[in-house]
């Protein structure tokens, strides 16, 4: 199996874990991940807020490169890159004004789009396509007794509901369970973490992002897929629990770093000495299933 890959800014980044990660158990699975050369940045969310042309110009370059290779698919495990790259894909396809003008701009580079490439996030084809009953041939040491909260944020199912619903997803669920672990039950896990607002609007970013880390206390480990919502609920526990009197420290990883670890993948190589929230307990978890310091 073999994918075209997108990993954009964050995975390269401040998310270099979620990219170390998917590219080791990508590889654990005998999936093979070919890098789009040349890739730039898709415009993330300050593009859009300066210049709609600018923004699916940023994300039509990218797909524009996917088709002049040949390929139909790109592979995206950034939430916010994978929402770039999918509406800018659909409106070029759709709307002919809209691809004569991006293309006006790519003709600088000799290169043209016509929307032709499908972006999909890491989350849909793990669920959908490669399937748990895979993953599950796979695990070589299970999660017994870890409670697994998983966490899907926002921009991976709203607006463009492809895979899972987005008012009560369920895609991560056969993928933990596949693990050994259990799935902890909630109604947090596609509630917004505040994104962006934990530096726009503070007080509103912390409040979202609280409730997220209080419904899960009773978790072992939450488990995200996107950078930006991993951010938010792992970098600011300790603020949050000062603010709201609480001990809410809980261990957050990327979903391709709890599947690692449950095929006793090394956790240097899925970058778990990068995560910012890892409890003792998980850390002594996670160092006992790979015989190696987490």
């Amino acid at each position: 199996m073999r994918y075209t890959y997108y990993p954009g800014c964050s995975l390269e980044g401040s998310a270099s874990e979620y990219g170390q990660a998917t590219e080791a158990f990508m590889a654990a699975i005998d999936v093979e991940l070919v890098e789009l050369e040349d890739w730039t940045c898709c415009g993330a969310s300050a593009a859009e807020a300066q210049s709609e042309l600018l923004a699916l110009a940023l994300a039509g370059r990218n797909l524009a490169l996917a088709e002049k290779t040949g390929a139909d698919e790109i592979l995206i495990p950034c939430s916010a890159c994978y929402l770039n790259l999918a509406k800018s894909g659909g409106k070029i396809a759709r709307e002919e004004h809209i691809r004569q003008a991006v293309n006006e701009i790519l003709a600088e580079e000799n290169l043209s789009v016509q929307g032709k490439a499908r972006p999909r996030h890491l989350l849909d084809i793990l669920a959908t396509e490669i399937g748990a009953d895979t993953i599950s041939k796979r695990i070589t040491r299970p999660l017994e007794d870890l409670v697994v909260a998983p966490y899907y944020g926002c921009q991976c199912l709203r607006p463009l509901a492809t895979f899972d619903d987005p008012e009560s997803p369920g895609s991560m669920d056969s993928l933990i369970e596949a693990t050994g672990a259990t799935v902890f039950k909630w109604e947090m896990g596609a509630k917004c973490c505040g994104a962006a607002l934990m530096n726009t609007k503070p007080e509103v970013g912390l409040n979202l992002t609280g409730k997220i880390l209080e419904a899960a206390k009773t978790a072992d480990v939450i488990v995200t897929v996107c950078p930006m919502c991993q951010m938010n609920l792992e970098a600011y526990q300790g603020k949050i629990s000062r603010q709201m009197g609480l001990e809410l420290a809980v261990s957050v990883v990327y979903l391709p770093q709890l599947l690692g670890l449950a095929m006793g993948i090394d956790s240097k190589k899925i970058g778990l000495h990068a995560n910012l929230a890892i409890t003792p307990a998980f850390r002594q978890m996670a160092k006992n299933l790979t015989f190696e310091n987490a």
